[in-house]
């Protein structure tokens, strides 16, 4: 039988698995032939060439495979369906939108109708936080050990001995100013006599300052044993000597026992008369209520006086009498002011 290529040749070799057969000094295929010019223009693993245009990449689904791309809808039922789920949407969105302005319009008003409420709260809460405040203030200055006495400091004396007094008051010492007891200072100063009266200023944080009023001598009261005791007006005795002191009259006839009533008609002028006027009468005798008589010192001059009634203008009406007749022995009778008299002798 006579081969296609005729009986002289041999057969042609098989071609090996998965490869091509081609004859002894064929022609390459096409793409099968690879010149060095053209594997150096060629990117490892992929072909550049420019007839060589990937194919667009379609959407696959999970399996790998490729996704149809849904169809836009051209039913006009469903495409109504879409339009009234989008006015739907809107609409829900626009209630949602109203309802929070809405809302904020609530909350505003209710700020604004609240406002004097909560300005009336506000205040009551002010209050009530300064009013706890002064407590736990007051509370501290009563209790605390930092504001407790611990200087005493005594004002105002010349005949009573500051460090006696400072002594009698010791017990007031670590004590709270604002616990300080007032009944015991009072009976601590007691034990002075001489002192008429007395003020206490607490000065922060532990010192209280004692100011005190010293009695002065009013009259002076002659003692059987020929001594002189200078009483004030209530007949406390501030001082005792042998000799009398200066400026401070001698009541006659008044006795020993005070008070007494011819003590207490004296002290009633006394009390009466200007300073200046006082301080010039050397001795005063009241046998009555209506019946005072002083005598002046420097000068052999005595004033009936009578009673401590218009004791300022018979001061006024004696002053003239005594530049008339300036000192003149006499007697001024001024106990009746409107006709005040001078009797020469």
């Amino acid at each position: 039988m006579k081969r296609p290529g005729g009986f002289d040749q041999p057969p042609e070799p098989a071609a090996p698995a998965g490869g091509r057969s081609r004859r002894p000094g064929s022609a390459p295929e096409r793409g099968s032939a690879r010149t060095p010019e053209r594997d150096s223009a060629r990117t490892p693993g992929r072909d550049r060439s420019p007839s060589a245009t990937p194919a667009p990449r379609q959407p696959q689904n999970a399996a790998g495979s490729p996704r149809a791309r849904p169809a836009k809808p051209t039913d006009p039922v469903q495409l109504a369906r879409k339009a009234r789920q989008a006015e739907r949407r809107e609409a829900a969105r626009e209630a949602r939108l109203a309802t929070k302005d809405r809302k904020r319009y609530e909350r505003a008003e209710i700020r604004r109708f609240t406002a004097r409420t909560r300005a009336r709260r506000i205040a009551l809460l002010t209050t009530l936080g300064v009013v706890a405040a002064m407590v736990v203030l007051g509370l501290v200055a009563v209790f605390s050990p930092i504001l407790s006495l611990r200087t005493i400091v005594v004002q105002g004396t010349s005949r009573v001995d500051p460090a006696a007094v400072q002594a009698a008051l010791e017990g007031q010492l670590g004590t709270p100013l604002a616990l300080i007891d007032n009944g015991s200072i009072d009976a601590a100063l007691a034990q002075f006599p001489i002192i008429q009266s007395y003020s206490t200023e607490l000065v922060p944080p532990g010192t209280m300052v004692v100011d005190i009023v010293e009695r002065q001598p009013i009259a002076t009261v002659q003692q059987p044993d020929g001594s002189y005791l200078f009483v004030d007006a209530a007949g406390v005795t501030v001082s005792q000597a042998a000799d009398r002191m200066e400026g401070v009259p001698l009541v006659v006839d008044g006795g020993t026992e005070l008070p007494n009533p011819t003590f207490e008609n004296a002290v009633e002028v006394l009390l009466a008369l200007p300073a200046s006027l006082r301080a010039e009468v050397d001795t005063i005798t009241a046998k009555s209520h209506d019946d005072v008589t002083l005598t002046l010192t420097g000068a052999a001059q005595s004033v009936e006086w009578g009673s401590a009634d218009d004791s300022e203008r018979k001061a006024e009406l004696l002053a003239a009498l005594r530049q008339l007749h300036g000192s003149q022995r006499g007697t001024f009778d001024v106990s009746a002011i409107d006709d005040g008299i001078f009797r020469a002798g």
